[in-house]
């Protein structure tokens, strides 16, 4: 194995999945580090389902017919797709690849499903599971945002279980506790930190 020189250490370009269960904060938690102004390419995920009240189409999501979003996945220009609650929802690749390419970190979130398939696909991707601190907890902030009915509460509450057994699939798994996002931010913040300074960087090629 060739010898690096420690004082010519290079850094690459990370490909960081933030995933956990429905209401957990995942949205919250890269707007947050967004307002912050850290430096990561912030990936926008394209849905077939309607917006929701004060979303923006471009910044919150892409908001596609469901036609469009077919023809992208038949062309092989999503990373990785699922039909979540009946919706679909994808990563747009070229997005991705342009700003690994650019040097930036990249942050994404998807569902539990959507990270096995990205660390399919980037076996170097670094995965963070985002929970609540119980199910009272992520049943209560479900509640509060009363977008679902009480059978797609349920289903919700169903799914989370699921997702809950395979945390183990994950690198790192951040607590999002009521009140606390900021520290939640700052954890993610530090495992970013922590990945740059690895002896064996990780190196993602999509």
């Amino acid at each position: 194995m060739e010898k690096r020189d420690p004082y010519n250490f290079q850094t690459h370009p990370l490909l960081i999945v933030v995933s956990g269960p429905a209401g957990v904060g995942k949205d919250s938690l890269l707007r947050r580090m967004k307002e912050l102004g850290y430096p990561l390419h912030f990936v926008v995920t394209a849905t077939d389902r309607p917006p929701r009240p004060g979303e923006t189409h471009g910044v919150d999501y892409f908001f596609l017919s469901t036609e469009e979003f077919l023809r992208m996945k038949r062309e092989r220009e999503l990373l990785e797709h699922a039909v979540v609650y009946g919706q679909y929802k994808g990563i747009p690749k070229q997005q991705v690849r342009d700003a690994l390419a650019s040097g930036h970190d990249v942050i994404m979130r998807v569902d539990v499903q959507g990270a096995a398939t990205v660390r399919r696909i980037a076996p170097e991707a670094v995965l963070i599971f985002l929970t609540a601190s119980s199910e009272q907890e992520l049943e209560a902030r479900l509640r509060r945002r009363a977008t679902d009915s009480p059978e797609q509460l349920n289903l919700r509450l169903s799914k989370a279980r699921e997702e809950m057994e395979r945390l183990e699939e994950f690198d790192y798994v951040v607590i999002n506790r009521e009140g606390e996002l900021d520290r939640a931010v700052a954890q993610v913040a530090a495992i970013i930190e922590a990945e740059h300074c690895r002896t064996h960087p990780r190196i993602v090629r999509l």
